[in-house]
């Protein structure tokens, strides 16, 4: 039976080949099957911040519900200059496992810590991530540049252990600890496994902190070892600095001690487009908080803030980001596209990237152009 249907089985291939050419760009959708309630609307955290957040937070707001979204938003009002995060926030995070944040100001000095830090340490969000990437249509001195800072988010410099020897001398404490570093190397190793990344760049200067970042690279190279696939080299950071700002397409996942990221993921950032563009997020075993990748150096502008022309871009995108960790990735695919339309066609940009629209300018054309 079998060989006899072989001859009508070319026969019907061959006339099929006469009557309709194979279409070689022909590609398939990807389906997407959902579990059982997977389609019901998920709360999350909402604190728009300082300065402009509330201007890029309600530009996310309106996307949202453009597009139907399957979310919904609980809205607290929190200030940099408070003494602690409020209680009620951190309960709503906690149910709630996913947070959207604006830019919250460090009062520099005195005796108030940042609102940032404490989210992070409360929360155990202990990696944080950056995505520097070129987009389509926007003009940069280096092309090809696609880089993950993930930063060890807890601890090191920031982690708040400071005091006075004696007048006119401080003692800050920079803290490294083999737990810390473990996790965020199996982070960066993880993430570049999942997402068909080939190379883990661990910056230091254990050149120097022989001991404090000698134990961060110890740690990096024990994952190392589990992850045969993928490359995994090295870099002094401000060797690192320099080959950012000359070759920074020879970079590729970068995983950090806390301070370092900091500073690498702006340089990044500015290489690509400027922190008005990046997207990033917090992230640890049970919550997440996305927001901003780079730090919002204008959050605090009240210039940019009264004339409404702050950049939405970065916090659009890392809403995508936010989609796709709730597993609403066809949301996250059609924002990503919209954002990506925008910025190539060049019409609407804000002043930071060469234009001269509002934010609710940048806000109606990604909207217009949501698939």
């Amino acid at each position: 039976m079998a060989r006899r249907s072989i001859p009508i089985l070319k026969h019907l291939l061959s006339t099929r080949s006469q009557s309709e050419p194979f279409n070689s760009t022909f590609k398939r959708s990807v389906t997407y099957m959902h579990r059982p309630g997977d389609g019901t609307p998920r709360p999350v955290t909402l604190i728009p911040g300082d300065g402009i957040g509330p201007l890029v937070t309600g530009a996310v707001e309106q996307v949202m519900e453009a597009m139907h979204a399957p979310v919904y938003f609980e809205k607290f009002i929190v200030h940099g200059d408070m003494k602690a995060v409020p209680t009620e926030v951190l309960e709503s995070i906690r149910k709630n496992k996913v947070c959207l944040k604006g830019g919250l100001i460090t009062p520099m000095g005195g005796g108030v810590s940042s609102l940032n830090v404490q989210l992070r340490k409360e929360l155990d969000l202990y990696a944080s991530l950056v995505n520097c990437f070129n987009l389509p249509g926007l003009s940069t001195r280096h092309d090809n540049v696609d880089i993950v800072v993930i930063r060890e988010n807890t601890e090191g410099e920031y982690a708040g252990l400071e005091h006075e020897v004696v007048p006119g001398v401080v003692e800050s404490l920079k803290v490294i600890t083999k737990f810390c570093s473990e996790r965020i190397a199996k982070y960066a190793f993880e993430y570049a496994y999942l997402n068909n990344r080939k190379k883990v760049t661990a910056v230091h200067k254990a050149n120097i902190m022989k001991l404090a970042d000698g134990l961060f690279l110890e740690s990096c190279r024990e994952v190392a070892t589990k992850y045969p696939g993928i490359k995994y080299n090295e870099i002094i950071v401000d060797n690192c600095c320099m080959q950012l700002v000359s070759k920074p397409e020879q970079f590729d996942v970068m995983v950090t001690p806390n301070l370092y990221g900091n500073l690498v993921a702006n340089t990044a950032a500015g290489i690509a487009g400027g922190t008005g563009v990046m997207p990033g997020g917090n992230v640890g075993a049970e919550h997440a908080i996305f927001e901003q990748g780079a730090s919002a150096g204008n959050v605090g502008n009240d210039k940019v803030a009264a004339q409404k022309t702050a950049n939405p871009v970065a916090l659009l995108l890392s809403s995508a980001m936010m989609l796709r960790h709730l597993q609403f990735p066809a949301f996250a695919d059609r924002l990503e596209v919209a954002v990506e339309k925008v910025i190539l066609e060049g019409k609407y940009r804000t002043k930071d990237l060469g234009g001269t629209s509002t934010t609710q300018e940048v806000v109606d054309a990604v909207i217009d152009a949501l698939d």
